[in-house]
């Protein structure tokens, strides 16, 4: 089986996800997600995942190539064929299925906590009581007919399934805690304007990152078992 995995920048990647999807016999294939995937593509993938990023669904004046990835998308869904969007790649789904989202009147989320979770929520549920990794400055308000599945005080929506085919993360459960100083770095000028301790962060995630990792192997596991 081909998985396509549309990363925005590089190491915001499948994390500990790569894993499972190996172990269930899926090829992955990194992509830019500047560089246009086919028709055919996003229809015959055996599953399409779209990674997170420092940009935002309302940037198409600025990044062009972002309307053809939202169109892409679009695509995908309207064939309901599996996919799974990490924050941004779910921010997209939910705007793709005529959703909207907008900046968090909280302000930026970033840091570590836990998820009200539904009895809806499925495979989602091996995250009950978990500390997971925030990283978002957008909330989703997803369309008539998509529930969310998952909250935090702030965020209504970090979750939404749609079938069994797609699956949206506000969060990321696929985060892999040796990569934070990757993360700390690459996000630097997003850190110092949203007053981020950084020692905490780097604390929590020493805390926590190990119970996350197993927690976001089995959401995925089983997740994709149900597709298939």
């Amino acid at each position: 089986m081909n998985c396509i995995v549309l990363y925005h920048v590089g190491f915001e990647n499948l994390g500990t996800f790569a894993a499972p999807l190996e172990a269930l016999g899926y090829r992955v294939r990194y992509q830019h997600a500047s560089l246009p995937l086919s028709a055919a593509q996003w229809g015959e993938a055996d599953l399409v995942v779209v990674l997170g990023g420092p940009i935002g669904v309302n940037d198409t004046a600025q990044y062009p190539w972002l309307a053809a990835e939202i169109e892409g998308i679009k695509l995908r869904l309207q064939l309901k064929r599996p996919m799974l969007g990490v924050c941004l790649g779910a921010q997209l789904m939910a705007f793709a299925l005529g959703g909207e989202v907008g900046s968090r009147a909280a302000g930026k989320e970033i840091g570590w906590s836990t998820l009200d979770i539904s009895e809806q929520a499925g495979p989602l549920a091996h995250l009950r009581d978990v500390p997971v990794l925030h990283w978002h400055g957008d909330n989703i308000c997803l369309p008539d007919g998509v529930a969310s599945i998952a909250t935090t005080p702030g965020t209504p929506c970090q979750a939404f399934m749609v079938g069994q085919h797609a699956l949206g993360i506000q969060f990321h459960a696929e985060f892999e805690p040796a990569a934070l100083e990757q993360w700390l770095t690459g996000h630097a000028v997003e850190l110092h304007h949203a007053g981020v301790n950084l020692q905490a962060l780097r604390s929590d995630t020493q805390r926590y990152g190990a119970q996350l990792e197993r927690a976001g192997q089995a959401v995925i596991r089983d997740w994709l078992t149900c597709v298939a």
